[in-house]
């Protein structure tokens, strides 16, 4: 029982040695859970604050990644701003540059056209300049060339002095282009020279006034236009001082013992506006005489060239810039005035001439011949407006001499009464001693009533004119009359 009770004892004290272990074991193995828990929860705490800590050091590297990418921003932006900064100085240098060298060019443009402007104007100013003292610039010294021109006229007559003039007259300087062609012609016995003289035409006178520079886009030079009627003055007044300078010359190159008259032609190479063929228009006739001519003070300021050729009894185009022909007091044909001095008609009349059908210049010569022959001097023509020759002549006999206005009629009707009292009024205005109507035709009685009453009137008609033809010149003339007049006969016609 003992042992049993040992047993159970030693079985309880085993069980409870069990137990206590269990219990030991239980508490051990609490602890050690504790432990372990107690680890656990360091470990979750390390790994939590290991965490943190890696998300401290994520959020630090993130704050340094995004503090190094907005500096990286920043410093691209300053990058970008200085590069745009430093693209716009240089848009604004260049604009600066671009403006100033537009400013630059601007003013040099302006400058130039300025300056080119002030050029043209002087140019015009100098041609103006020209124009008004081609007359006052004429040539000095020009009289030891007299000597020359006898020599030459008696080595080879009317064709050597001719040359001689010619040769002279071209070498004389003249403005730029205002010197023109010459011809000449000589007639020894009317101690006359015939000289042609090819006249500027109109372009010479400047169509402006001035030019001037305009401040427009783009800028540019305009030119002032001269007035029309300016523009016709200027050039009326120009072929008016060419027209005297001319003669001037021819005067002053030959010796009054040869040249004692000289007839003047101006002509013009210009085209027909109207159907643009070549024209040659003679826009100024005269003739003048030594004498006459010398009674003009040139290089007075004050002269009036047109007025000077008025003065001369030039026939002047009224329109010279319209190139309105005027006709000649001589029609130039060199080789026929060569061959007969003064155009002498007297030799070109076939043996029995019609005076009717004779054209106004040859009528005009017979009729100056006929009265240089009967003893009338220094003939002036005048300007005609009827078709016939209005002349001044003066008679050089001591007593019944004096100023003579002639008018001659080549018609073939009666003159009328009106022509005769015409004429009273201009010796009246000239207050000449003496006037003379003739004609190829006749006259009235109320003409012949007018003559005889003031006494100082000769009317010469047809059948008169005939027979001084025959008896000064040797000429026997006809008449061609449609109708025989009052009074004559058959044969005072044929």
């Amino acid at each position: 029982m003992q042992t049993y009770r040992d047993a159970q004892k030693a079985k309880a004290a085993a069980a409870k040695r069990a137990e206590a272990e269990r219990d030991r074991q239980a508490r051990a193995a609490e602890r050690e859970a504790a432990q372990r828990a107690r680890e656990e929860v360091k470990r979750e705490r390390e790994r939590a604050q290991a965490w943190v800590r890696t998300q401290k050091e994520k959020e630090a590297q993130r704050s340094a990644d995004s503090r190094k990418a907005e500096q990286i921003v920043r410093d691209l932006e300053k990058r970008e701003a200085a590069r745009v900064k430093g693209l716009e100085q240089r848009k604004r240098a260049e604009a600066r540059e671009k403006a100033g060298a537009e400013r630059r060019a601007k003013q040099e443009m302006s400058d130039r056209l300025r300056q080119e402007a002030a050029v043209k104007t002087t140019e015009v100013e100098t041609q103006v300049d020209r124009m008004l003292s081609v007359l006052h610039a004429r040539s000095g010294g020009l009289h030891p060339f007299r000597l020359r021109a006898e020599d030459a006229f008696g080595e080879g007559g009317s064709e050597g002095l001719t040359r001689h003039v010619e040769e002279t007259l071209s070498g004389i300087d003249y403005p730029e282009n205002l010197r023109g062609g010459r011809r000449a012609a000589f007639a020894p016995e009317a101690r006359e020279l015939v000289l042609e003289v090819e006249l500027p035409g109109q372009a010479v006178v400047p169509a402006v006034t001035q030019y001037r520079y305009k401040a427009s886009v783009p800028p540019t030079v305009v030119p002032q236009p001269r007035k029309e009627a300016e523009c016709k003055a200027m050039y009326r007044d120009l072929v008016a001082r060419l027209a005297l300078r001319a003669i001037a010359e021819a005067f002053a190159v030959t010796p009054p013992s040869l040249v004692d008259m000289v007839a003047f032609n101006g002509h013009v190479n210009a085209k027909d506006r109207a159907t643009g063929k070549a024209i040659r228009p003679c826009l100024v006739s005269l003739r003048a005489s030594r004498d006459t001519f010398e009674d003009l003070v040139l290089d007075e300021p004050e002269l009036d060239p047109v007025q000077s050729l008025h003065f001369l009894n030039a026939i002047v185009s009224q329109h010279p810039y319209d190139l309105e022909p005027v006709r000649p007091v001589v029609t130039f044909d060199l080789a026929k005035y060569k061959l007969a001095p003064e155009r002498d008609v007297v030799a070109g009349l076939d043996s029995r001439p019609d005076l009717v059908a004779l054209d106004p210049i040859e009528f005009e010569h017979l009729i100056r011949r006929l009265f240089e022959k009967i003893g009338l001097k220094s003939w002036v023509t005048q300007a005609s407006r009827d078709d016939g020759v209005d002349a001044v002549a003066v008679n050089e006999e001591p007593l019944i001499g004096g100023l003579c206005i002639i008018q001659a009629k080549r018609s073939k009707n009666a003159v009328p009464a009106e022509a005769v009292r015409a004429l009273a009024g201009v010796m009246h205005d000239k207050a000449a001693a003496k006037g003379i109507v003739v004609t190829t035709a006749w006259f009235g009685k109320a003409s012949w009533d007018f003559a005889h009453r003031t006494g100082r009137m000769e009317l010469i008609e047809g059948r008169h004119l005939k027979a001084l033809l025959l008896e000064h010149l040797g000429i026997d003339a006809l008449i061609g009359l449609p109708k025989l007049p009052p009074g004559w006969e058959t044969r005072d016609l044929r």
